[in-house]
């Protein structure tokens, strides 16, 4: 849906004193905003597990952020999207902006409101995934605005998205300055609210600083029902098998990344044995190795090509999952120092490197092979299947966690990895013939 926004927006022409901002600007506040909801999206896990602990909630009942999140992102980016030029690139990201810190507050103060201060948190969640459906059509179609060719496109993109990485990385560790260790319950962590509402100001800030193209929609018949023109190919393209084995790999790869990335910080703590602050900084290792998985999945798809590069990325993962069950055993005392973290909480974050390639390879072999003019349709359903494989991987791991309350719940996720490799190869011999 984001190529969708860029390509209907058309930046119009300025008045003469009203320079719009250099590409560097641009990417500057372009990558503000997306960082800053890097870490709100990315706190999930952590705020799973401290929620089960200050709140007093159960598992299942804590899964339910994710599904707050993520059917929030597809709902907004399936019926919105199109919308976004209409409304303007700055006000898109200043409501985005708005619904950020309204989001901060209110768990900021869930803590004054006891056991309840969970549907605070619920809120907070259901606020990150409307204002993030809006952050990103509007950074990508402010990308293609501000860029006059495909390699300075990818530039830019590239630029906004390893920052979007260092940020992930960077949400485990602010938060863990905020969990006292020596009190569970405690909703000191809660205060990391506060810092992150003036985040969302001085991003606000940032993005009033500059001017950006205008994309109002011309009043042409093509554009005025290009977002019903959208949303029938999407539906079309549903129809195509080649999409249909797409669309499962994209749901069978995220069940398994959320599957493994939002329950982290909760193994990490209930199974490894590690102090709540010592496991969600551990668990940030897992998004540090998918950014360096990326790079080097980058060097290597060349020389093996994409076949084969996945699946061994899928052996490595099915090994690892199969491995840290034997050898996972916590400890008498919680572990606080990094010199006493068990070899297993390596091992599990690592599976983010083989994780890596999966998902963007994967959406460039088929983008690749889908005409240009049907492109967004594609990207709108990697969206919302994205978000429903990341709601469902969550909701699963979480029923099978209170099931079976140790490492043993990681095999669950061989069946998708082997469902994967299923896709891979369905995906390989169609686009191949």
């Amino acid at each position: 849906m984001a190529s969708n926004a860029a390509q209907h927006a058309h930046p119009t022409a300025q008045a003469p004193g009203e320079a719009l901002m250099s590409p560097w600007h641009a990417t500057a506040v372009l990558a503000m905003g997306y960082a800053l909801y890097a870490i709100l999206l990315n706190s999930v896990g952590t705020v799973i597990l401290q929620s089960i602990a200050t709140f007093h909630v159960d598992k299942l009942a804590a899964s339910t952020l994710e599904a707050f999140k993520d059917l929030t992102i597809a709902i907004t980016s399936f019926t919105l999207a199109a919308q976004v030029p209409r409304l303007g690139l700055k006000t898109a990201m200043l409501l985005s902006l708005v619904l950020a810190a309204t989001g901060c507050l209110l768990a900021a103060m869930a803590g004054s409101l006891g056991d309840k201060g969970f549907w605070a948190m619920r809120g907070l969640f259901l606020c990150i995934g409307l204002g993030f459906a809006l952050m990103k059509v509007a950074v990508y179609a402010a990308i293609g605005c501000f860029t006059a060719s495909a390699s300075t496109h990818a530039r830019m993109l590239g630029i906004v998205e390893s920052l979007f990485m260092v940020a992930v990385v960077a949400s485990g560790w602010l938060f863990a300055l905020f969990i006292d260790p020596t009190h569970p319950g405690s909703t000191g962590w809660l205060h990391v609210y506060w810092w992150l509402i003036g985040g969302c100001v001085a991003t606000a800030l940032a993005v009033m600083s500059g001017r950006f193209p205008s994309t109002a929609p011309t009043e042409h018949g093509a554009e005025k029902g290009a977002g019903s023109a959208s949303f029938t190919g999407m539906l079309a393209l549903l129809g195509w098998r080649v999409m249909q084995i797409f669309i499962l790999g994209v749901f069978l790869y995220v069940f398994v990344e959320q599957g493994i990335g939002t329950w982290l910080p909760s193994i990490n703590h209930l199974v490894l044995g590690l102090d709540e602050a010592m496991a969600v900084k551990a668990a940030s290792a897992f998004a540090l190795a998918i950014a360096t998985g990326r790079f080097v999945a980058g060097l290597a798809v060349a020389r093996i090509g994409w076949f084969r590069l996945l699946m061994l990325c899928l052996a490595g993962m099915a090994i690892i999952l199969t491995v840290v069950p034997m050898i996972a055993h916590g400890t008498r005392q919680p572990v606080a120092e990094w010199s006493q973290v068990p070899m297993a909480t390596w091992m599990l974050a690592g599976v983010g490197f083989f994780m890596a390639p999966l998902y963007p390879t994967l959406n460039s072999v088929v983008l690749s092979s889908v005409p240009r003019d049907r492109q967004a349709g594609l990207i709108g359903l990697i969206v919302v299947f994205s978000a429903l494989g990341g709601t469902t991987g969550s909701r699963m791991v979480a029923l099978l966690f209170t099931a079976i309350p140790d490492a043993q719940v990681l095999y669950s996720l061989l069946p998708p990895i082997a469902g994967l490799a299923l896709v891979v190869a369905g995906l390989h011999r169609r686009v191949a013939d």
